[in-house]
């Protein structure tokens, strides 16, 4: 029997309640992992297994607006903000744990680490994320995530069809209870369960620094010039992180480690798992002393 997560509830920034789960020694050295946008702290869950059970504490985080976090009440959703959410968890955990970061996650992690905290973490790795990422990818996404945020869906059949259209090399799940993790029932129908402020254009204060290429690239500068060591992992199918993209961000950072996970998508770890845990936990052995 797999062992049970233990929650931590934080207060972040402006009140908002942020929920993560543990697991692992919590004397260990954390590896945190922050999700991508319309996801949440579940779909962590078997990479943050996998690095727990190699000695580690794996931190999985529901940003605002995301999961069991609270919504933002005046719809501030800014990349800054998420940040400074984590950072109240990170004072929870022993001093300067890893981040990993997907999607928005690494966006989270370049802004934290390259300028809100430039002391506050050992290690960074970035899943399938660059400044400059590709639009046309990005736009997917974001209408993968806009299609029926307002109208939901009949069934969990109807989810998993959704999901496979969009990720047609990822098998079609034969349990659907997982899903229920990035969804919640109102009046016989399921949504997603993120707050619908944060890519609907209402939000008063939405992520726009995804968009900020030269700041991000600065904050990238900023880090890497302090020591921290990065590693970059792409899916080789992303059209979010294409080849050419993933090309010219290592060139003009050529001290980023690379890897290239063979038969994943943007979504790094729920497609290979298997390999994404092994390139994190080898990357994380050589940069930060094994477990010590």
């Amino acid at each position: 029997m797999k062992p049970s997560p233990n929650v931590l509830r934080v207060v972040g920034a402006d009140g908002v309640r942020i929920v993560a789960d543990r697991l692992g020694d919590p004397d260990a050295p954390a590896a945190v992992f922050l999700h991508g946008g319309g996801q949440t702290r579940r779909s962590w869950g078997r990479a943050a297994a996998a690095v727990a059970e190699r000695g580690w504490q794996a931190v999985t985080v529901d940003f605002r607006g995301h999961g069991e976090s609270d919504w933002s009440a005046d719809g501030d959703y800014r990349v800054t903000t998420f940040a400074e959410d984590v950072l109240e968890v990170l004072r929870r955990l022993p001093d300067r744990p890893v981040i990993v970061g997907a999607s928005l996650g690494g966006f989270t992690a370049m802004l934290l680490a390259g300028e809100l905290a430039p002391d506050a973490v050992r290690a960074i790795v970035l899943v399938d994320i660059v400044p400059d990422m590709n639009e046309s990818g990005a736009s997917r996404i974001h209408d993968f995530m806009a299609e029926r945020m307002a109208s939901g869906f009949a069934s969990l059949d109807e989810v998993a069809d959704m999901i496979q259209q969009y990720n047609p090399h990822r098998p079609r799940p034969t349990d659907l209870d997982g899903l229920r993790t990035n969804l919640r029932q109102r009046d016989g129908r399921w949504y997603w369960h993120w707050d619908p402020k944060f890519i609907d254009g209402t939000a008063a204060l939405p992520p726009i620094e995804v968009t900020e290429v030269d700041r991000m690239h600065a904050a990238v500068e900023t880090i890497l010039c302090s020591g921290v060591p990065m590693l970059l992992v792409r899916g080789q199918m992303s059209d979010l992180v294409t080849q050419e993209r993933a090309e010219e961000f290592l060139a003009r950072f050529p001290q980023i480690e690379f890897v290239d996970v063979g038969g994943a998508g943007h979504m790094v770890a729920g497609d290979r798992n298997d390999l994404f845990a092994d390139a994190v936990v080898d990357f994380l052995t050589r940069h930060t002393d094994g477990r010590r």
